[in-house]
């Protein structure tokens, strides 16, 4: 679970990142959630975009990929999302405490 702390340290890098993910008209599929779980090994903190066609709702779509990715719900603002998970063999960002 992230603090504020955190989430604000979060939040501040998610300002000048463009979305990596797009959520569609089909919603959140299993190659959303393929694709999402392999960004998050990589990059640890994404920034997602639910198209304005999709059938999904923003914060729906959002908490759905977080926890079918084991990942943390940053932030939702408008159509974009930030997800954020540690990665296990090599970690990048360092959180403050």
């Amino acid at each position: 679970m992230l603090t504020g702390k955190q989430k604000r340290f979060l939040r501040a890098m998610g300002n000048e990142m463009d979305p990596v993910l797009q959520v569609g008209k089909g919603g959140v599929t299993d190659s959303v959630v393929v694709q999402t779980d392999e960004t998050l090994a990589v990059r640890e903190l994404i920034k997602g975009r639910v198209l304005p066609n999709s059938t999904e709702d923003v914060q729906g779509a959002a908490e759905v990929l977080a926890e079918r990715t084991s990942s943390e719900l940053v932030q939702v603002i408008g159509r974009n999302f930030l997800l954020y998970r540690e990665s296990k063999k090599n970690p990048v960002i360092m959180l403050p405490r």
